[in-house]
């Protein structure tokens, strides 16, 4: 999608974007989840939305697909995080009406099709650790997902945009910075979405950033 229509199609529909991003908020408040203890989770749905503002005109194809990114950003740790489960999400997809902004009907079909899908990949494995959390079988599910690589990226990038907005305090940008290989590689060869080149810049980037950890 050209980066001028990408930007058309979020002002067209930002009334249902920005009630998603509230939705999303309370969803995550109602469960008391915070984010590295402290924040509200919003904080990082935000900031995992901001990159899909940043870099989503070049995996987008349609309107829909640019709506599918947003919800998917604000939803994607429903499922392991706020106590949902997938026919949750389809519920919430289809009764979810930003302030009474009426989709058109192949959009919400797609929402009620897509973002599922997308959530349940990006949802952790059973496991005692983080390598058993996040093995094989969770990033083959996102690399045969739509999207869902991409989304696992804003995700991956926001968080490692938090480590070092506070250098006193990112004990994870060590062990972003030593997954990082394996997880381009995981999340990048045989998906059906590619990783756009300037994302991995951007990871690139921040990882290489100067870093005090204490």
């Amino acid at each position: 999608m050209e980066k001028q229509s990408f930007i058309a199609t979020i002002k067209r529909y930002y009334p249902w974007i920005n009630s998603m991003e509230k939705a999303a908020f309370h969803i995550h408040d109602n469960v008391n989840q915070k984010y590295d203890d402290v924040l509200p989770y919003g904080f990082h749905l935000k900031m995992t939305a901001s990159y899909v503002s940043r870099y989503g005109y070049l995996v987008s194809d349609t309107e829909g697909d640019v709506l599918v990114l947003y919800a998917s950003a604000y939803l994607h740790d429903t499922i392991e995080d706020a106590r949902m489960t997938y026919n949750d999400i389809v519920k919430f997809l289809r009764e979810f009406r930003g302030e009474d902004f009426v989709l058109p009907e192949a959009v919400r079909l797609q929402l009620e099709q897509q973002v599922p899908e997308i959530v349940y990949a990006l949802t952790n494995e059973k496991g005692r650790n983080r390598k058993e959390r996040a093995n094989n079988l969770y990033y083959k599910g996102i690399r045969d997902t739509r999207f869902a690589s991409f989304i696992k990226m804003c995700d991956r990038l926001a968080n490692i945009q938090y480590t070092i907005m506070f250098v006193f305090a990112n004990r994870m940008l060590d062990v972003y910075r030593k997954e990082y290989p394996e997880f381009i590689q995981l999340i990048s060869e045989g998906s059906v979405t590619q990783i756009p080149d300037a994302m991995k810049k951007e990871a690139e980037r921040l990882l290489n950033s100067e870093s005090y950890i204490i």
